[in-house]
């Protein structure tokens, strides 16, 4: 579904050129789950960006089935994002005085999706919680309203920045099964970028990177 080719990524940084990414070649199926597993640093929020559109690759190709994303225009590249992609933040990024349901409701609105906000809220357990504001939800539940609110694009690639991040142990387990649960449905590729040993065992692929470069 995607594939990276030979994908480097290098940064100015006053007189001195910053290197992200080196040759990096992988793939990331539909229906699968992979993580992203690397140390702060390693490169793996820069591969993110890549994958999402929000950054260019310095050399090297990004395919998106038969489409060439890293040749798309600035325009194309919004167009993408808007309707292909998902994210997924460590901290939510939920609009406070709006609902659940209207927070759902705006990414719904986006791409005009005909399916009810409120579908999306019981597809990740919180049917019961619709009119409730993020002040009123404990962090999984806010997290789970992020992953509807993704979900409500029907994206084709989901893409999660440590997403159990601010979450405990036990509260981050069952929003990466919910994550494990979209994928095996087998309409979405999910990206699980993380730092934690834990989080990977139901991962379908597991992708370790290390000073840029992928270490296995």
């Amino acid at each position: 579904m995607i594939r990276l080719e030979n994908i480097s990524k290098e940064y100015q940084v006053g007189d001195q050129k910053v290197t992200a990414l080196k040759e990096i070649n992988i793939s990331i199926e539909k229906g699968q789950m992979t993580a992203i597993l690397g140390p702060s640093g390693s490169g793996k929020s820069t591969l993110l960006n890549l994958l999402g559109g929000m950054d260019r690759a310095t050399t090297g190709t990004i395919k998106f089935d038969q489409q060439v994303v890293s040749a798309l225009s600035d325009r194309e590249l919004t167009d993408y994002r808007r309707t292909t992609v998902g994210f997924v933040f460590q901290f939510y990024n939920l609009i406070s005085s709006l609902t659940a349901l209207e927070n759902v409701g705006i990414a719904a609105q986006l791409t005009g999706n005909a399916d009810t906000s409120a579908d999306f809220l019981e597809a990740v357990g919180l049917g019961q919680r619709q009119n409730n504001f993020p002040s009123q939800l404990s962090g999984g539940e806010m997290q789970r309203v992020a992953i509807a609110r993704a979900l409500a694009k029907k994206p084709r690639l989901l893409l999660c920045d440590e997403p159990t991040g601010a979450l405990d142990s036990q509260t981050g387990q069952q929003v990466v099964r919910i994550l494990q649960k979209i994928a095996a449905e087998g309409e979405v590729a999910v990206v699980l970028v993380t730092h934690n040993e834990e989080l990977i065992s139901d991962a379908d692929k597991v992708i370790r990177l290390f000073d840029g470069q992928v270490q296995e």
